[in-house]
């Protein structure tokens, strides 16, 4: 089968490799369609995130590695003691490995388990023409939302996931700082959670075009001051969403605030940033961060399927596996016009 393997910085390679078999508990999956993500990206640009050096605890696998942990597919072969799921069915997969035993997974908070990992980072993943999964990251999809929408399932759990963790209520004004593809659904998530308003930051005017689309208020903070444009036409901020990860956009998030508001991190940040808790200490206001999602894939397909949550939107290319790298990982580098890129994995 074809394969998008890491092999380290600036080297990902699209070569043969053997199908992998379904163990006792695991699931094959044909897979069908992958989104490219952020942590893809910084794979490939940065060489950071990529299981080194030693295996992985829960997949017991290191680099080389196959990439890609948002996609959907058809389940094709399944090991032994699994239920729930059958051959032949349409599902998606929630990519996180988790212990089941630790503090964190007993309480049901698997998503901060002492050995978390991912699929496509820790283990091999989906930018293949077949993947083999744990039974429990299965989900089954219904026949009305497309593969091209089981691919987004995971990154709209990531902005759903930071809603739901909020404090928004219905009614509430919010600004969402980054408008890139977890933006983009923090925007439509919020919209579907019953935001009144809800404000747009990015220095990108073509990414500022797609999140008017989907019905936000755009603003370039490159053009005007956004703290000061947002402030003035809101009369603040209820919550805001930092989906951008830069010291401007988290400055400003604590700037628009209400009293009593809070800014929610959901970017995974680089670098260190300063907060101006004074700012905070004075609103009384909270500061939290989100880290994927848990218990929240079941809700976003069934919005997905009920056209609550209309994901398609945020797609602006699919292409080919053979073309991974430069239609994938250095486009988006380069052009910036560019939300989510599908990968077509399964060969019409």
């Amino acid at each position: 089968m074809k394969a998008a393997v890491w092999y380290g910085h600036k080297d990902v390679r699209v070569e043969e490799r053997e199908v992998p078999v379904a163990q006792a508990g695991q699931v094959q999956i044909k897979v069908e369609y992958a989104g490219i993500c952020g942590s893809d990206l910084h794979a490939y640009h940065h060489g950071v995130g990529i299981q080194e050096g030693e295996n992985h605890p829960l997949s017991g696998q290191k680099a080389p590695l196959t990439l890609g942990h948002e996609f959907s597919g058809t389940v094709s072969a399944l090991g032994d003691n699994v239920s729930g799921v059958k051959i032949g069915d349409r599902v998606v997969v929630e990519p996180l490995y988790h212990c089941g035993t630790c503090e964190y997974c007993i309480h049901g908070k698997y998503n901060q388990c002492t050995q978390f990992g991912f699929v496509g980072l820790n283990g091999d993943g989906g930018f293949a023409e077949y993947v083999v999964v744990e039974a429990y990251m299965v989900h089954p999809i219904p026949d009305n939302v497309s593969f091209e929408e089981g691919a987004l399932v995971e990154p709209t759990a990531v902005a759903f996931h930071a809603v739901r963790h909020s404090k928004m209520k219905v009614g509430n004004k919010v600004a969402v700082y980054g408008a890139g593809p977890i933006g983009l659904l923090t925007i439509l998530s919020a919209k579907a959670a019953g935001a009144s308003e809800v404000y747009a930051v990015d220095v990108f005017e073509d990414r500022l075009a797609l999140a008017a689309k989907l019905g936000a208020i755009p603003v370039n903070s490159s053009k005007v001051d956004a703290t000061e444009v947002i402030t003035q036409q809101s009369g603040g901020i209820d919550v805001a969403y930092e989906a951008a990860g830069v010291q401007p956009t988290m400055d400003s998030a604590v700037s628009v605030i209400k009293k009593g508001g809070e800014v929610v991190v959901i970017a995974a940040i680089p670098n260190p940033l300063q907060v101006n808790f004074f700012h905070m200490l004075v609103k009384e206001a909270n500061l939290t961060a989100t880290l994927a999602y848990r218990h929240i894939f079941p809700e976003v397909i069934s919005l997905i399927a009920e056209g609550a949550l209309d994901v398609k939107q945020i797609v602006t290319k699919k292409i080919k596996l053979n073309d991974v790298v430069q239609d994938g990982l250095e486009l988006l580098m380069s052009d910036k016009s560019h939300a989510k890129i599908l990968i077509e994995i399964a060969e019409k």
